[in-house]
């Protein structure tokens, strides 16, 4: 699976995935979904967002979701 909505530059918030070099780093979108936020809400806080961004971001977590294993305790 390919991401174009996904940068990753060194030089931009320390090298994190960010949304199409915004300087809005992917692990801030799926927090705001995770606590809550609904799509609507977060484009209209941050009109720089597109849905599409958002979509994008969820397939990415998808992705890294399938490649890791945590361990939780008992």
């Amino acid at each position: 699976m390919r991401f174009e909505r996904i940068t990753v530059d060194p030089r931009v918030c320390n090298g994190k995935p960010c949304i199409r070099e915004l300087r809005f780093p992917v692990s801030r979108l799926l927090g705001l979904l995770a606590s809550g936020e609904t799509q609507e809400t977060i484009l209209r806080a941050y009109p720089y967002l597109e849905a599409e961004d958002i979509l994008e971001a969820l397939g990415y977590a998808a992705r890294l979701a399938e490649e890791e294993t945590v361990e939780f305790l008992p």
